[in-house]
């Protein structure tokens, strides 16, 4: 079985490596791209056209086969069990669903050591977890370079978390895994990668685990280390990788920070309008004493406004170590 997962910028890798599948793969091969809930998917057509194999949307219940590409269908994650395809409507993963984490576990736990795993193009840090746990499960680990992808930050995290086994060009690796099926070896053996995993511990070591708040319910989120990779989990499912947690809590202080901007602007009106009534009424001390609040309150919502231009800065420009792990630039 192969499972490939991308996010931003995934389409053309996507279309890269199953193009270059032989038409006798024996192979089942299992696709998630992060597609929009509301609006229908074109990616299986797309890599009908591009691979000699045939792809079309996955349907719950089908029985996987070799030589044909599954792909996940909007809104719902893919997985796999027993040999068949599994659309499920559960809990969103790093706030995708599809994700890429619950199709690569799930291949893992079904099928251990057949699987070959592979994360593209895409933002943040999703299919970490589930490719640390192919690795675990003792399945074949593949990265695209991410000198070759649109977006670094998938292939980014896999490299830094997960001791992959080979990283290439997504035009090398259909190629490649073809070679491996047919019992080759991977062309290019990664070296250097897989740092000592996030929330590891070495032996007597003690470690303080962090409870915060999920983004998309409320609930707590409580961390845990699966496959020596870091992960937040609240208890009806959400879960979430660290940097993608991190984007989501920017998205949530943003939110936070706007309502106060507006809660102040409403209050400096409301301030202004009770001073221009007290004017009327010849109640000058108490006009000028509402002016002086008005005014306070509009510059508590200028420092707001600047603090979301701060944030908004950060997040663009982003922390290289975040951004570019070691070895990654």
């Amino acid at each position: 079985m192969v499972v490939l997962g991308a996010s931003a910028g995934g389409v053309d890798a996507l279309s890269a490596v199953v193009r270059g599948f032989p038409a006798d793969l024996p192979a089942a091969v299992l696709a998630v791209l992060h597609v929009s809930a509301s609006a229908p998917s074109l990616l299986a057509q797309i890599l009908d056209r591009a691979s000699v194999l045939p792809a079309a949307a996955a349907q719950d219940g089908e029985r996987l086969e070799p030589g044909r590409i599954y792909v996940a269908q909007p809104d719902l994650h893919l997985t796999v069990a027993d040999g068949h395809v599994r659309l499920t409507a559960e809990a969103r993963v790093n706030g995708h669903r599809p994700a890429v984490d619950p199709l690569f576990s799930t291949a893992a736990e079904a099928h251990g050591d057949g699987v070959v795993g592979v994360i593209l193009s895409g933002m943040r840090d999703d299919g970490t977890v589930g490719l640390a746990r192919i690795k675990a499960c003792g399945g074949t680990t593949i990265v695209q370079d991410p000198a070759d992808a649109h977006y670094e930050g998938m292939p980014a995290s896999a490299i830094e978390n997960v001791a992959v086994d080979a990283i290439l060009a997504a035009s090398e690796i259909g190629p490649a895994i073809a070679v491996l099926l047919a019992g080759g070896r991977l062309p290019t053996p990664a070296t250097g990668n897989g740092h000592d995993p996030l929330g590891s511990a070495t032996a007597g070591e003690q470690t303080t685990r962090l409870t915060t708040v999920c983004p998309d319910c409320g609930g707590v989120l409580t961390e845990h280390t699966e496959s020596g990779v870091m992960v937040f989990r609240c208890h009806v499912g959400h879960s979430y990788t660290p940097n993608t947690l991190l984007d989501l809590q920017g998205n949530v202080t943003e939110a936070a920070l706007w309502t106060a901007v507006r809660t102040l602007e409403d209050r400096q009106a409301l301030l202004a309008r009770m001073a221009d009534m007290a004017e009327a009424r010849g109640r000058e001390r108490s006009a000028q004493h509402f002016r002086r609040q008005a005014d306070l309150a509009d510059e508590q919502a200028d420092r707001v406004r600047g603090a979301i231009s701060e944030l908004a800065r950060g997040r663009i420009g982003g922390d290289p170590a975040v951004l570019h792990p070691q070895g990654t630039r």
